[in-house]
């Protein structure tokens, strides 16, 4: 499947990365590979890319994609296992790491993967197909009140409670299977007056998608895992799409300037507070207006980027 849409703040992150031509740099979040072409561009034959992503599919994809290149190791992984991964490659550091997290555009066009809520599909969101958890286990297994919580806690969506409740009233009857079903009964829990802003199934989406693959839990440790495999001068770039994934990777950054997280009333540091580097932009980098009219999905995006002392 080809690349259809331009990566998110392409030129801000390749910009941001500082690419050397002989360096060896890491995409954390492959998918259809649309920043790590532009990377690989910049790199000469003695430079390294390597792509990671937990979708197989995707993989498959980014391998078309990138076949001019030759200087590119595909790892089938997660970027939360990043520190595991270059310990097999026998690479202790590298110049660059890019993290592009959430949903790929590759994965919303493949809608039978079940991510997008337009059209009829089974209600999948797996990033790896591997794992066991689906959607359709998360909608028909977990309680109102855990459901709820994710709706409104991920999905940041308002008629969190009404959601939960009619999810669990049509599952009595019926189990739940396709994206069409969950989008009709989110349809019918949302009043009119708040379907002005987009898809009224957007939000919940997001949060059923970001359950399924645990993709905040781990967050924060995995931003601290990369700054430790970055070689002096080395710069970290993620781009975030959910103030939650935003908080944790801004809270990680600041804690490796070696800032005191320590309560005040403590007479002496305990936190072992270590300084790693610099942030690089105090205020996360968003997309300029022309982007963000010609792809939707940037209009959420914040980049943050960080230097290794």
């Amino acid at each position: 499947m080809e690349f259809k849409h331009k990566p998110v703040m392409l030129t801000e992150c390749i910009e941001g990365l500082k690419i050397k031509k002989d360096g060896i740099y890491v995409d954390g979040t492959l998918g259809g590979a649309g920043h790590s072409k532009e990377i690989l561009k910049k790199l000469e034959n003695t430079g390294l890319l390597i792509g990671i992503d937990r979708d197989k599919e995707a993989l498959e994809s980014a391998k078309h994609n990138l076949a001019e290149f030759k200087n590119v190791k595909y790892i089938y992984g997660n970027h939360d296992d990043i520190d595991y991964i270059l310990e097999q490659l026998e690479i202790e550091k590298v110049d660059g790491i890019l993290l592009d997290l959430g949903v790929s555009s590759y994965q919303l066009d493949e809608r039978n993967r079940g991510f997008s809520y337009l059209g009829e599909n089974d209600l999948d969101m797996r990033m790896d197909k591997n794992q066991i958890l689906t959607a359709k286990d998360v909608l028909n297994n977990y309680e109102e009140n855990n459901l709820a919580n994710i709706i409104y806690e991920y999905g940041e969506e308002k008629f969190s409670r009404q959601i939960a409740k009619n999810v669990c009233i049509y599952r009595k009857n019926k189990k739940i299977e396709t994206t069409k079903e969950l989008v009709d009964i989110i349809d019918k829990s949302i009043p009119g007056f708040a379907k002005k802003d987009g898809h009224p199934a957007k939000r919940t989406f997001q949060a059923i998608r970001i359950e399924v693959n645990n993709e905040i839990k781990p967050l924060q440790d995995t931003v601290k895992k990369c700054i430790n495999k970055l070689k002096s001068g080395g710069r970290l770039c993620i781009i975030t799409f959910h103030s939650l994934e935003d908080r944790a990777v801004k809270n990680a950054y600041i804690e490796a300037t070696g800032k005191c997280t320590c309560p005040n009333d403590l007479p002496y540091c305990v936190c072992g507070a270590k300084k790693l580097g610099k942030i690089i932009n105090k205020k996360p980098i968003i997309a300029s207006d022309e982007e963000q009219q010609e792809n939707s999905r940037s209009r959420s995006a914040k980049l943050r980027i960080f230097e290794k002392e």
